[in-house]
């Protein structure tokens, strides 16, 4: 079974929305106004792409990452991995071409058929919706968390508040960081 690793730039209140400075959301770019650049803190960044297989994204993430990414240098290795895109509206031909293998799919349960493929772990990037169903439906199995020392208040949350079991996660690596920074590596415990 593949291993399903969550990757969420996220405030302390939980809040995942626009941390690139995506249109539409009144802290939008919150990710680099009024914080350091400490280049360790980003680190994990580069080892999940040396590390991941395959990239899941929700439609909206690959969206805003399709147009960007592929030309980007920071981002090169994922260029030539499969990438899969969790959308019920999407068709092929609203598909970037310049950004390799690309497939749809349409359910949480496609999701789950995936993960039982031969195959690599597979980064989840964005994607808040999807992190919340992917979550409440038990699938991921690790958490690449870097929590930025902020409140924020409203905006798209990285958890749902579906009342669910508790689910306990073991922390595998942590590091805090100059500007106030932690990563947080959680994984699942199935």
């Amino acid at each position: 079974m593949r291993t399903l690793i969550s990757s969420a730039f996220v405030s302390l209140d939980g809040v995942v929305e626009a941390p690139g400075g995506e249109p539409g959301y009144r802290n939008s770019g919150w990710t680099f106004k009024n914080i350091d650049f400490v280049p360790d803190a980003f680190e994990i960044k580069g080892r999940e792409q040396k590390e991941s297989t395959a990239i899941l994204l929700g439609r909206v993430s690959y969206e805003a990452f399709s147009p960007v990414w592929p030309d980007m240098a920071d981002f090169a290795d994922y260029k030539e991995m499969p990438k899969y895109v969790v959308s019920t509206t999407l068709t092929e031909d609203d598909l970037v071409t310049n950004w390799g293998e690309t497939s749809i799919l349409r359910s949480v349960d496609e999701v789950a058929a995936l993960k039982q493929t031969e195959g690599g772990p597979i980064i989840v990037h964005g994607s808040a919706a999807l992190n919340q169903a992917l979550s409440d439906a038990g699938l991921i199995d690790r958490y690449h968390l870097l929590v930025f020392p902020l409140l924020l208040g409203a905006g798209k949350r990285l958890f749902s508040a579906t009342d669910k079991d508790t689910q306990k996660l073991q922390l595998v690596e942590s590091q805090a960081y100059a500007n106030g920074l932690q990563l947080n590596v959680f994984d699942v415990i199935h």
